[in-house]
């Protein structure tokens, strides 16, 4: 694949990275094997977090023998000093590593975060210790808010930053990414696909092709995906007219405040899946009624009657996304689509 220099960091990375979320899921060796055909296709830099339950053992398994080939990043969301040692030394075991290519502070998303982390004796002097002995190589932050990460670099205390980006979700192009270029920091993408929201992967890849210097990372749960992905991005060309307009099409349909399934909302204390229920409405036009009606989604939704309306999600949401209002919403349309669909069978 076709290797970008990761801003300051001189890190050579492949131009898609592979994301460590999806492989929570699947059976541990089907995860290994999935992470081994992505090395094997050239992908080589490796992206997860302790908040990822049982990711980070899952790739260390799966890298053993290969470490010299994978950059290798992982987060800690921990605020203070004493934590985020705790959280590397857990990473490093079950990464099966002595060190970690980059290292990143998960989630930065207030004023209040980001003051924790830059605190004396908090985690950025922990983890610049950790990079003077050699057990990191580079500094990251991640961010949800946009101001927040603009003065997160500012601070040029970090070689990298972590961003959202899609063709529906564009403000960090506007306005974050041009100053990371100046202050030449590495810009990591997540949510290329909006968490799911975007089906098509032709229109993703394309728009963010437009910017050569970033590294998406996808996330992959299947054998085969990644393949297809790289064959989309290395046959990629410029975008017709026909796309932008589909493009504006499927960004005014999903709107400016839609939920990006970062799932920072959770856990609910009622374990109401959030991030699934505020995607009904779209999966309503998207999906076959059989999978929405009689499958999963019809249990997710089923608890939302158990709702206390405490706010913690609207609380730990980086958007700040009214979700109360929206989960109401969503649940009136869904179950009348589901007494129509019932009806008409």
């Amino acid at each position: 694949m076709k290797k970008i220099i990761l801003g300051k960091t001189g890190l050579m990375v492949a131009q898609i990275g592979f994301g460590g979320i999806p492989i929570q899921t699947p059976p541990e060796e089907m995860a290994i094997s999935i992470v081994r055909e992505s090395l094997d296709l050239g992908i080589n830099f490796i992206d997860t977090s302790r908040m990822y339950t049982n990711s980070e053992e899952r790739i260390g398994k799966a890298i053993k023998g290969k470490r010299s080939e994978v950059i290798l990043a992982t987060k800690s969301a921990t605020r203070t000093g004493d934590g985020v040692a705790a959280d590397m030394e857990t990473s490093l075991k079950n990464l099966q590593t002595d060190y970690v290519d980059l290292y990143q502070f998960h989630n930065v998303s207030t004023p209040e975060d980001l003051k924790s982390v830059l605190s004396p004796g908090g985690p950025f002097d922990i983890v610049r210790k950790a990079r003077d002995a050699g057990t990191v190589k580079h500094i990251g932050i991640t961010s949800h808010r946009l101001s927040v990460a603009k003065e997160a670099l500012q601070t040029d205390c970090f070689e990298t930053v972590m961003l959202g980006l899609n063709f529906v979700n564009t403000e960090a192009a506007d306005d974050v990414i041009p100053l990371a270029r100046e202050r030449n920091m590495g810009v990591i993408i997540m949510k290329p696909m909006a968490g799911g929201m975007l089906e098509n992967p032709v229109l993703s890849f394309k728009y963010l092709l437009q910017f050569p210097d970033i590294l998406p990372l996808i996330g992959i749960a299947r054998l085969g995906e990644m393949p297809q992905n790289i064959k989309i991005v290395d046959m990629a060309e410029a975008l017709t007219e026909k796309e932008l307009s589909e493009m504006q099409r499927i960004k005014q349909e999903l709107g400016t405040g839609f939920c990006r399934m970062c799932n920072y909302c959770q856990p609910c204390p009622q374990q109401i899946m959030v991030s699934a229920i505020m995607y009904t409405e779209v999966a309503l036009k998207r999906y076959d009624p059989e999978i929405i009606f009689k499958g999963q989604w019809d249990k997710f939704m089923q608890k939302v009657d158990d709702c206390i309306d405490c706010g913690e999600c609207e609380k730990r949401c980086p958007y700040q996304l009214p979700i109360r209002e929206r989960i109401k919403a969503a649940t009136l349309s869904y179950r009348a689509a589901r007494e129509a669909y019932m009806k008409n069978r």
